[in-house]
């Protein structure tokens, strides 16, 4: 029997309580809220042969991009496969995406998702996938053009179209579309205030436009809307970006420290990402962060080897040449190159062009040996999208980049990169506290004198 969801998709059930409470986990898993994974387990070990169940389930347990989560979600995909014969033709397209996904393919996983989209517009579930997944491989166009693709047969009347406005917002802003961005960002948030992808999304605009003021306040003021969701830990990410570019680093710890810093032995590596790349942008400006690498490397230590998504690894790595642990950063280089050497998924890409690149470049670094450093990173600069994750993420890379041809001595390469930042955010500024570094490396004074006054004049108190 097939009924509809509360968008009118269909769905091989016939239970309209049984859809409706997936309706409502999608969509608490869409606001960061509740926990839609322990709902629908319980639901199923009601309702095995809910075959949009074990889709949602599996569909979940993607983005996690972790290894401990491989068994259960394959355990779904295979659940969802096992009643592929009563499912409908939109569900056997989202099971052969979860197919595609397990077995590594996560191009193809996109395409059958897209494939549903274009069959199915209103089937959020499938779009949501799509973007995220976009968002995880860098296919920054994607995750612009899948909401473009349907985003005119939207509107407000149908359930879910705030959620659509963020996956658009973020996805315009990716593509530096900042104004109708922001546009659509606020808009989602007018309609539901509680939705912590749309404010994240304004906050990227904030971010790469250098409205480090304004990002505090949107942020600051909203945060009764986002702090208490399940991605407040990103979102108080994006603050601290802020208030570092403001050279404000005791808020900047305090974040960390209060928002960042997990007391578990082991966390949701989403959140341990964030950790890491704040307090390497910290170690980049010379902050002695006392013993929080040491708790950070403890959680990375148990995933060294598992080679699933080099954006993983290389934030791994950080965290172990950080904290002087050559043994775990050796462990995480030769599983890779082992996994370079036999492997055919989607990540083997991401690893051998910019994962490895920059986990040796890491290493380098933190044993000052900055010129090598340089050498890794300055060829693959613009090609840091096949790591995934967003500008402001991958932002790190450049960074890293600059820093050690400052150290390096450098001064011309450093000056003509340190330019580059300038001329995309002229309002950072520690972009401009670095064209000054490079000036004086050059021995410009008077140039270096400019730049740092127009720093001083971009700090506010």
């Amino acid at each position: 029997m097939t009924l509809h969801d509360c968008r009118g998709v269909p769905v091989s059930c016939g239970d309209q309580g049984l859809i409706d409470l997936l309706d409502r986990l999608h969509e608490d898993c869409m606001a960061f809220q509740g926990d839609p994974l322990a709902e629908i387990d319980e639901a199923l070990r009601a309702h095995p042969d809910f075959v949009m169940g074990h889709c949602f389930k599996a569909g979940l347990l993607t983005q996690s991009m972790e290894v401990r989560i491989y068994e259960s979600m394959l355990a779904s995909v295979q659940a969802a496969e096992a009643l592929a014969g009563h499912a409908n033709e939109r569900e056997r397209g989202h099971i052969a995406a979860l197919r595609a996904w397990v077995d590594g393919d996560f191009s193809a996983a996109v395409q059958c998702w897209e494939d549903v989209v274009t069959h199915y517009p209103f089937d959020l579930f499938a779009l949501m996938l799509v973007h995220l997944t976009d968002v995880l491989l860098g296919d920054t166009p994607g995750q612009r053009d899948s909401v473009a693709r349907v985003f005119p047969l939207w509107d407000e009347s149908i359930p879910g179209y705030e959620f659509i406005l963020g996956f658009y917002s973020f996805g315009l802003e990716e593509n530096r579309d900042f104004m109708h961005a922001e546009e659509l960002g606020r808009q989602a948030v007018a309609i539901r205030p509680k939705q912590p992808y749309a404010i994240h999304a304004v906050a990227h605009v904030m971010e790469m436009k250098g409205r480090q003021a304004g990002g505090i306040w949107w942020m600051r003021s909203r945060t009764e809307d986002w702090a208490n969701g399940d991605f407040a830990n990103h979102l108080w990410w994006h603050l601290s970006l802020f208030h570092l570019d403001l050279k404000q680093v005791d808020r900047v710890l305090e974040i960390h420290d209060n928002h960042l810093r997990s007391g578990a032995p082991s966390g949701d590596k989403y959140e341990e990402l964030d950790a890491a790349a704040l307090l390497w942008r910290l170690k980049l400006l010379g902050v002695d962060v006392g013993d929080r690498w040491t708790a950070l490397a403890d959680k990375w230590e148990t995933s060294a080897t598992d080679t699933l998504y080099a954006f993983n690894d290389v934030h791994a790595m950080m965290t172990f040449v950080a904290d002087g642990r050559g043994e775990a950063a050796a462990r995480l280089l030769n599983a890779n190159e082992r996994y370079l050497d036999h492997a055919s998924d989607a990540n083997v890409a991401m690893s051998r062009i910019i994962g490895m690149p920059f986990c040796r470049a890491l290493q380098a670094f933190a044993k000052e040996n900055y010129d090598a450093c340089v050498e890794l990173l300055l060829p693959v600069r613009y090609r840091t999208h096949r790591l995934g994750g967003s500008y402001a993420q991958r932002d790190i890379i450049g960074w890293t980049l600059l820093e050690a041809a400052l150290r390096a001595r450098q001064f011309d390469l450093a000056l003509a990169l340190a330019n580059e930042r300038t001329a995309l955010k002229p309002t950072s500024p520690q972009n401009w506290h670095m064209v000054a570094r490079a000036h004086e490396g050059l021995g410009q004074v008077d140039r270096a004198k400019r730049a740092d006054a127009r720093a001083a004049s971009l700090l506010v108190a």
